[in-house]
């Protein structure tokens, strides 16, 4: 594998989304979309405080009409990470979210005519607004769809090309990419192809992903082996149901390719018949407990005395697991034996401590 300095990000242009820069060595950022009514700004903003708890850096919201763009200023009254605004067929929608205080507009130009792009150009230029330029399988540009038979990664480059000349014909350069297909190697081939002719940053999703497992699968091999190549500014893995779930298995693509290495790693056996702990329960109550924390660090959670003690010794922290007992191990040493009952509360403890340390350095 790849050790951290090897993986050379692609060169981009950078953009500042609501205080947020991405791409030119920026940070690769994670964002989500709520799943809520935009207009019930109660419900919306709870969800956003949920997500940027969990770690979601931007937030996405649908604006399917005049109700929703004007629920946005006292959404970001509310809330403390950039919004980008939805919008999808009606151009003036994308025009009163910018008026209403959206940090970026997605818009898809499968469904937004060049003569409307440009209109919402003039306006995002007026307000320093972020434009999205999202491609999507789903809903390509009828011509290009024809052109290619399908939604090839052909098409969707071409889809991009053709937009980036409109909007760069406005004189406006505040743009991020995405060009997502369901069909992950369509994705893959699709983004590749983008990045060697273009430098504006790019956002990575497989779009329509799925339910948890399956959105985490064809994300990690999707997202991942982009990120692997260097490519990729923001990410976005896109679940079926709670978007909270999509920020722990986001991360965990940024931390297993050391791309970026925030919030705790957890290293944690698969159980066989040597376990003789109830591990399972010792990872979910340590996960819980440390969701939404940005620091990092490994912690080794092993059931038996095969590989246990080893895991254990190559992490920041951990506890190697016996019959109803372990030794808690810090950087390499082991430290002292634990009772089972304790694990969670001396484990978590000590993690604490060690956060309070980095904190004073």
């Amino acid at each position: 594998m790849k050790k951290e300095q090897e993986i050379k990000r692609r060169k981009t242009k950078q953009i500042n989304l609501g205080g947020v820069p991405i791409g030119s060595g920026a940070p690769v950022v994670v964002q989500s979309m709520a799943n809520t009514d935009t207009s019930d700004v109660k419900s919306t903003v709870a969800q956003i405080h949920r997500l940027t708890k969990a770690g979601c850096e931007i937030i996405r919201v649908a604006i399917p009409d005049a109700t929703a763009a004007r629920a946005i200023p006292e959404i970001k009254k509310k809330i403390k990470i950039p919004l980008i605004a939805d919008v999808h067929f009606n151009h003036r929608l994308a025009m009163a979210a910018i008026k209403n205080g959206a940090d970026g507009i997605r818009i898809n130009p499968g469904n937004i005519s060049a003569s409307e792009i440009k209109e919402i150009i003039k306006a995002a230029k007026e307000r320093e607004v972020v434009i999205r330029l999202g491609i999507n399988s789903g809903s390509l540009q009828k011509d290009v769809a024809r052109k290619y038979e399908g939604a090839t990664a052909e098409a969707l480059v071409e889809s991009a090309l053709k937009n980036i000349s409109i909007i760069e014909d406005e004189g406006f350069e505040a743009v991020k990419l995405s060009l997502k297909s369901s069909d992950v190697p369509t994705m893959i081939e699709a983004y590749r192809k983008i990045a060697a002719c273009t430098d504006y940053p790019l956002h990575l999703g497989v779009t329509e992903a799925g339910t948890l497992v399956d959105a985490a699968v064809k994300s990690a091999l999707g997202i991942g082996t982009l990120l692997y190549e260097g490519i990729g500014d923001t990410i976005r893995v896109s679940v079926t149901g709670n978007p909270v779930w999509e920020i722990p298995i986001a991360y965990g693509i940024l931390k297993s390719l050391k791309v970026r290495m925030v919030g705790p790693e957890i290293v944690s056996c698969p159980t066989c018949g040597r376990c003789e702990i109830n591990l399972m329960q010792l990872t979910a109550k340590v996960q819980k407990a440390l969701a939404g924390e940005k620091n990092y660090l490994k912690i080794a959670l092993m059931g038996c005395v095969v590989n246990g003690p080893g895991e254990a010794a190559e992490a920041d922290i951990g506890i190697a697991g016996g019959r109803g007992s372990g030794m808690l191990f810090k950087k390499g040493k082991a430290i002292k034996r634990v009772k089972e009952k304790d694990f969670v509360p001396v484990l978590l403890a000590e993690i604490n401590t060690m956060f309070e340390r980095k904190k004073e350095d």
